[in-house]
């Protein structure tokens, strides 16, 4: 049903760059984890929005959007329904498993 959502590329940021571009405000980090994995850490200022419950409308529409998963897998999926709902966005390469590996903030 949603194929179509698989074929379209989906920008990439890097931890490092997302990171700076939030503290500046100029991007939306949304982890798209499910709760229980936002228990066990995430990034200190991200919107939480399950897959299991991804509405890109309820998404603040201020600023371009920064997807975040584990490894970049599922906020790449998020992503590509983001773009095709109109919406500027990027998947944080790697996910949380680089954004750790990078050494960057996060609540554990």
């Amino acid at each position: 049903m949603f194929n179509f959502l698989r074929s379209r590329p989906v920008p990439e940021i890097e931890c490092a760059e997302a990171f700076e571009r939030a503290q500046r405000k100029d991007v939306h980090l949304v982890d798209v984890r499910e709760p229980h994995e936002w228990q066990q850490m995430h990034v200190d200022g991200a919107i939480s929005m399950p897959l299991s419950q991804f509405d890109v409308a309820q998404l603040p529409a201020d600023r371009p959007l920064a997807f975040l998963c584990l490894s970049g897998r599922r906020s790449a999926g998020a992503a590509r329904q983001a773009l095709a709902a109109g919406r500027t966005c990027s998947n944080v390469a790697g996910g949380l498993t680089a954004w750790r590996m990078s050494g960057l903030p996060m609540r554990v």
